[in-house]
């Protein structure tokens, strides 16, 4: 089969067989299915085994197949996926050789990027590979360099994880959420805290717990004001002064605030939000491997923002619907200190549970680490597939066959078995036991497409990321109008009763703070389109400002906010002044009548537009991005292959059975054949010997029959020859016609996978306006929305995390 055709069955092209004895390789390439890697996989190997590039091939074969990936690269190593060369050429090679390395060889680096070139050119040659398969992995997949805390890379805005969770319907999960984050924080200040114990983690808790059960967001600044002035009054059965005095709280307070006022820290907070979805998906919605590299922070940065990564895409998950094929991946470079035996990190109890409950969503792990004994193999007895390469020691050895053969009782891991296949382990080769396959076996890995070039600096991870992503801009600083000074800012007004009062979050910034009136609206709209098959509800959310000649809400200039509870703050900052309110807004009865003008204005100006892909009988959602039911689109085409190739596995499989049975039996017949040929020739050696030795010392009759003798041996050979020639010729007729039959079957699955090609799954646009008679409208609330003056006198938007977002 040709190499390009694996991604089209969901197989995954590892390397080849091999044997120990021999150091030989099958002819055939190993495959995996794609969908075991929902039970998760398991990676360890000492350095210089090849468990980079195993894992590196892994994340290229699943880019391939359309998965996306999400991946956690602690030293560096994995940045080298961003090294795809199709031209094979030395001119790619050039820029990123190292001179002082090619001076060590004796090479200028012109001449050392050649040679480099020419090896992975002739490496991927041998493995049936060529730059045609790497130019169909850029094709297939962005790939983008996230560095938290740097500007080398992508910026990433891991503070957005105090944000609530879109769905937090779960208690017990909120729970877990809100643990990880505190933990993780307090890791940043140095607080090795227990949740149960610490009066710091159970205090920031419940202030992270008072916030999101209201919807609302923490800043760091909001926190910092929290823990100095709790939003309650008990914690448990005491008041907060008894369990934890005001004094010693301002010890916590300013442990955070030297962690805000810290230089650099400010790059921790720009970026783009850590939002999984969109780490998965670009916005047109071509699926990501998306790096996150954590090679260049501490050891409590690592872990914090490990931490929260988990605690975001177990909330990613539990929002996508069960599936048994594979939707992503996750992959972590090196789990050591993440998930230890005995110890409870902050990162454990999140890696524990997605080992649990991913599977059922198509979320599959990928978990690597070259130091075996200090893992969790318990925990680890939820992964159906291990890789296990050269080990440094003979305890590292034995600590693995330990770990196995007692975490995965039942699942053909015994000790005598493993230790005699790992004797035979050399680089590059692996022990792949696999739960849905009946025995283990080792390979050899294939070449990789990207270049393994080794860890990226920083300055070398900028260089290929030359130009940061703009981070998604809000959708009230997109609509916002060029500064002007705002006129009358005086004190705070008083609202009329009835009427609710909310105020945006302020970002950390210089300069005095002035609120400015908005009117701020959520209705729910319902598009119905029984031709289209469409029937969805969705809920908007309002912004909008306030008009100079009568006060009332200019509907036609605001601006849609997916999650407004998230950007407000509890109250407004200390000295912050206000714009002038119109007069209609100090009236109640004002409220009402906008909330009637409102609903005109949605069913006239409400119409959206919807798509649908009728092959598939799917059609998006109110709330969903194009970008998004495009990946929405793919992940169903999967699902669908998957299904159609089982049923065409289950359609050939007796035929291949009563073939390769058939084969066997005449294999079989060759030998017995041979081996009957060999024998009849010794015969008639030694009977033709017989006969001339009786010639020399026997008599005339004698000679004669031992002559008959001889003639006769010789026609038996004669007749045996032709009996392996004829059953040479059955198995040379059985052996093309199991070819053929394998041609036919690559012939269908190829047309099969190329009707359900994404890009020929034809999309419909239709455009519909809400139905009248549903049309929601919840009290209006007027909202205060924080703008900073500059040096120049003007002001300027302030609010603080991701609001149109």
């Amino acid at each position: 089969m040709n190499q390009g055709d694996f991604e089209k069955l969901g197989a995954f092209y590892l390397g080849r067989e091999y044997d120990p004895q021999t150091r030989a390789l099958a002819d055939e390439p190993l495959l995996y299915d794609s969908r075991d890697l929902t039970t998760h996989a398991v990676c360890v190997g000492m350095t210089g085994s090849g468990k980079t590039g195993l894992c590196i091939g892994l994340i290229e074969e699943a880019a391939l197949d359309g998965i996306p990936a999400l991946i956690v690269d602690p030293k560096g190593d994995i940045t080298n996926l961003a090294l795809t060369f199709p031209e094979l050429s030395a001119a790619e090679f050039r820029p990123w050789i190292d001179a002082a390395e090619a001076a060590r060889r004796g090479l200028t680096p012109d001449e050392f990027a050649a040679r480099t070139a020419a090896s992975w050119r002739r490496g991927l040659a041998e493995w049936g590979q060529d730059g045609d398969r790497i130019r169909r992995l850029r094709e297939a997949a962005a790939v983008t360099i996230y560095t938290p805390g740097s500007r080398a890379g992508q910026p990433l805005s891991v503070l957005r994880s105090f944000a609530p969770p879109a769905d937090n319907r779960d208690p017990a999960a909120l729970r877990e959420r809100i643990a990880g984050a505190v933990s993780g924080l307090l890791g940043l200040v140095g607080v090795d805290a227990d949740p149960l114990q610490s009066r710091e983690h159970i205090l920031l808790s419940s202030i992270v717990d008072a916030a999101w059960s209201q919807g609302q967001a923490l800043d760091l600044a909001a926190l910092i004001g929290a823990i100095q002035k709790p939003p309650f009054d008990k914690v448990g059965v005491f008041d907060v002064e008894t369990f934890y005095p005001a004094q010693e709280r301002l010890g916590l307070a300013m442990a955070l605030n030297r962690l805000l006022a810290a230089p650099g820290f400010s790059v921790w907070l720009e970026g783009e939000p850590l939002d999984v979805q969109r780490l998965l998906y670009t916005v047109a919605g071509r699926p990501r491997i998306a790096i996150v590299s954590i090679a260049h922070l501490n050891d409590a940065e690592r872990m914090f923002v490990v931490t929260l990564l988990l605690n975001e895409l177990l909330g990613w998950m539990r929002q996508q619907s069960g599936t048994s094929a594979l939707r992503a991946l996750f992959y972590m470079d090196e789990i050591f200190g993440y998930f230890p035996p005995t110890a409870m990190p902050p990162s454990k109890l999140p890696m524990l549970t997605l080992l649990k409950q991913a599977r059922a969503f198509g979320l599959g792990l990928v978990l690597a680490t070259q130091n075996p004994v200090d893992l969790d193999y318990k925990g680890l007895s939820n992964a159906g597939t291990w890789f296990i390469g050269r080990l440094q020691t003979e305890r590292d050895q034995q600590r693995v066959i330990e770990g196995l053969t007692s975490a995965l009782t039942g699942a053909g891991f015994d000790r005598a078995t493993l230790e005699r296949l790992m004797a035979g382990i050399a680089p590059r080769v692996f022990l792949l036991r696999n739960v849905h396959d009946d025995a283990p076996l080792l390979f050899q890995t294939r070449w990789v497409l990207a270049w393994l070039r080794g860890p990226l600096t920083l300055t070398e991870i900028s260089q290929l990321m030359p130009t940061p992503m703009p981070a998604i801009a809000t959708a009230a600083a997109a609509a916002a109008p060029a500064p002007a000074p705002i006129p009358g800012a005086t004190r705070r007004p008083v609202l009329p009763a009835g009427v609710r009062e909310v105020f945006l979050a302020a970002r950390q910034g210089e300069g005095p703070v002035v609120y400015r009136p908005r009117i701020a609206a959520t209705a729910e709209l319902h598009y119905v389109d029984k031709a289209a098959g469409l029937d969805s509800w969705t809920r908007v959310t309002l912004l909008a400002p306030l008009g100079d000649a009568d006060g009332a809400p200019l509907w036609g200039e605001a601006v849609e906010i997916r999650n407004l509870d998230a950007a407000l703050a509890t109250g407004p900052l200390e000295a912050a002044q206000f714009a002038d309110l119109p007069g209609p807004a100090l009236r109640a009865t004002s409220y009402a009548e906008w909330a009637r003008t409102l609903g005109a204005h949605l069913y006239q100006h409400g119409a959206r537009e919807f798509l649908s892909c009728p092959a598939l009988k799917l059609t998006s959602a109110a709330a969903e991005s194009e970008g998004d039911f495009r990946a929405r689109i793919a992940h169903a085409l999967h699902e669908h292959r998957d299904r159609e190739i089982d049923r065409l596995r289950e359609r050939y499989a007796g035929k291949l059975r009563a073939l390769e049975e058939r084969r066997r039996r005449a294999g079989e017949r060759v030998e017995r054949e041979k081996s009957q040929y060999q024998q009849r020739q010794l015969d008639t050696v030694v009977s033709i010997g017989s006969s001339v030795l009786g010639a020399i010392f026997g008599g005339r009759r004698s000679a004669a029959t031992r002559a008959g003798t001889a003639a006769r041996s010789a026609g038996r050979v004669f007749g045996e020859r032709g009996d392996v020639a004829r059953a040479s010729e059955n198995l040379g007729t059985l052996n093309a016609e199991h070819a053929a039959l394998l041609q036919q079957i690559e012939r269908e699955a190829a047309e099969l996978t190329a009707a359900l090609d994404p890009a020929r799954a034809g999309l419909n646009r239709t455009r519909i306006a809400p139905r009248k008679s549903d049309l929601g409208i919840a009290p209006l609330a007027l909202a205060w929305e924080p703008w900073r003056v500059a040096a120049d006198g003007l002001p300027r938007l302030a609010t603080a995390g991701d609001p149109g977002r």
